[in-house]
C-alpha cells in the first residue's frame, strides 16, 4: 500500500520556513570536508612539517574511500550506509597496508597514492555503472 501525499503551496512555503537558514548547510560541509582531505593528502604527499598533516592526512584515508563505497551503496538507509562506507573504508586502508608491507614497498605517499587511485577506480565504476543502466533503461526492445 501506497500513503499519497498531497501538499499546498502553503505548506511549503510553511516547511521551508521551519528549515530555516541552515537547509544549504551540507553542500558547504561536504565542500569543506574534500578541502579538508585536500589538504591532508597534500600536506603528506610534499612532507611538510605541520601539526595538521597527521589529522588531515587521516581524515583524508577514511573520508576518499568511504565516499566512493557510499556511492556505490544508493540503495540502503542512511545510518547503514554510512556504517558500511567507514568499514569499507577501514578495510581499505588495511588491505593497502598489507599489501605494500607484504611486498617490502611500504612507504606514506605510496599509500596515499594507492588509496587515492582505488578510491577513484570504486568511484569510475560506480558512474560507469549508472550510465550503462541509463542507456540499458532507456532502450526498447
Amino acid at each position: 500500500m501506497q500513503a499519497i501525499r498531497t501538499t499546498t503551496s502553503s505548506s511549503d512555503s510553511a516547511e521551508r520556513s521551519r528549515q530555516g537558514p541552515g537547509r544549504d548547510l551540507l553542500p558547504l560541509l561536504a565542500g569543506a570536508a574534500t578541502v579538508v582531505a585536500g589538504v591532508g593528502a597534500f600536506l603528506a604527499l610534499a612532507d611538510v612539517d605541520s601539526p595538521l598533516r597527521g589529522p588531515f592526512t587521516l581524515f583524508f584515508l577514511l573520508a576518499a574511500p568511504s565516499v566512493a563505497i557510499a556511492a556505490a551503496l544508493r540503495g540502503l538507509e542512511p545510518l547503514g550506509r554510512v556504517l558500511a562506507a567507514v568499514a569499507g573504508a577501514v578495510t581499505l586502508n588495511m588491505l593497502v597496508a598489507q599489501g605494500m608491507l607484504a611486498v617490502h614497498r611500504w612507504s606514506v605517499p605510496g599509500g596515499i597514492v594507492a588509496v587515492s587511485a582505488l578510491s577513484s577506480l570504486i568511484l569510475l565504476l560506480v558512474s560507469a555503472r549508472r550510465r550503462r543502466g541509463r542507456t540499458a533503461g532507456g532502450r526498447t526492445p
